[in-house]
């Protein structure tokens, strides 16, 4: 396809990501990685939603070792006609919270500190629960995180963990 049907070329994509130096950039139906290395489109929600969605989920679980990538792929759920409604509405008063507090976005609050009182705001939300209850099988269960925290996965058809893996986990 041409540039002009997608609104960006991978070139484009590529430059002004590295120029502005964000870690999510936001096109017309996708969000990518700012060493564009990864890319989702999204179909119901805005592409800006997406993005405060992931850094939302990065915010709710922080691992400075997991990529958004893997943030990405735990939200990628709530990109449906049943969600959308739900998801805009929440993000649109996660936006608000952070122009009440002086910032033009959650996803603009430059301080991790300052996002996550945001978050404290609305936590009680059923919004809130929603991103958090899903985050964690959404998030934990892929396998490809599962070396970054120092889980092998199930060991019972290996002859279990007491033989296997029980006590070698360093990071603990």
């Amino acid at each position: 396809m041409t540039a002009s049907k997608k609104g960006l070329t991978r070139r484009q994509l590529l430059s002004r990501s590295v120029a502005a130096g964000a870690s999510l950039v936001v096109g017309s139906g996708f969000v990518a990685g700012n060493s564009a290395t990864w890319a989702m489109g999204v179909d119901h929600l805005q592409p800006a939603t997406m993005a405060t969605l992931i850094q939302m989920a990065r915010d709710i679980y922080p691992h400075d070792h997991v990529a958004d990538e893997f943030y990405a792929i735990a939200v990628k759920g709530y990109d449906s006609a049943d969600s959308a409604p739900m998801i805009e509405a929440g993000i649109a008063a996660l936006d608000t919270a952070a122009q009440g507090k002086g910032h033009a976005s959650y996803v603009d609050t430059g301080w991790e500190r300052d996002r996550v009182d945001i978050l404290r705001g609305i936590e009680n939300s059923g919004f809130f629960q929603t991103i958090r209850g899903g985050l964690v099988t959404g998030l934990y269960n892929q396998k490809d995180v599962w070396p970054l925290f120092g889980y092998e996965g199930e060991s019972f058809s290996k002859g279990g963990y007491l033989d296997r893996g029980f006590d070698d986990i360093n990071w603990i």
